[in-house]
């Protein structure tokens, strides 16, 4: 990852490697919003970022890295976890923020990252680690909390119960094979829910229904 700019003590005053830095930031996620990684060049960015080429590659070694600390930078932001009283309450809030987000121009560039990341496994590695695995370790532990208190079954395995509510997401987003909406997110929680839950929960349910 590329240094901040206020840590940058060679090359060009403070005050221009930063002008320098939030330009560049600007013409990556301009371009993306335009057309897709595979399409984007370094001449291109440089060009629109008003920047030499060499100056591009002096602060990230490629194209995907500097695509990578946009994403970071502009995008991504940081891991917030949603307040709630139950970890359903707060697996849901998780769910709609993902699709609100993918349906943005953070959901195309995520869609290119996992694209490029088919020839080069560095970057899946890299949006793993610095992106996912922060935000699947918390539900993890939202999931370990939900067992505590008796929502879920004690004996689910958390990784695989994530995957079950997730993966259909990112299968919609990358496939496009149908609507990305909060109704789709409810459902699918809703229903994966359902196979996990104790089973004096679903017999109280059950009966429930049926009075």
């Amino acid at each position: 990852m590329p240094k901040p700019a206020s840590t940058i003590r060679r090359g060009r005053p403070l005050s221009q490697a930063a002008e320098s830095h939030a330009a560049i930031m600007d013409a990556v996620y301009e371009l993306l919003e335009k057309r897709p990684a595979s399409e984007l060049t370094m001449e291109a960015i440089a060009r629109r970022a008003k920047v030499g080429k060499p100056t591009l590659y002096k602060w990230w070694p490629s194209k995907a890295a500097l695509i990578m600390a946009m994403f970071y930078e502009r995008l991504a932001g940081k891991l917030e976890a949603p307040k709630g009283a139950t970890a359903e309450g707060v697996i849901r809030a998780k769910m709609r923020h993902l699709i609100k987000e993918f349906n943005g121009l953070f959901g195309k560039v995520m869609a290119d990252l996992i694209a490029e990341g088919q020839s080069d496994p560095s970057i899946l590695k890299e949006l793993y680690e610095g992106h996912i695995k922060l935000r699947r370790e918390s539900t993890v532990a939202d999931i370990e909390r939900g067992k505590a208190n008796g929502e879920f079954a004690p004996d689910i395995d958390p990784e695989l119960l994530i995957d079950s509510m997730f993966a259909p997401v990112y299968y919609r987003m990358l496939l496009r094979l149908g609507p990305l909406t909060e109704q789709f997110g409810s459902d699918l929680i809703g229903q994966t829910l359902r196979g996990v839950r104790p089973a004096s929960t679903k017999s109280h349910r059950g009966k429930a229904a049926r009075g």
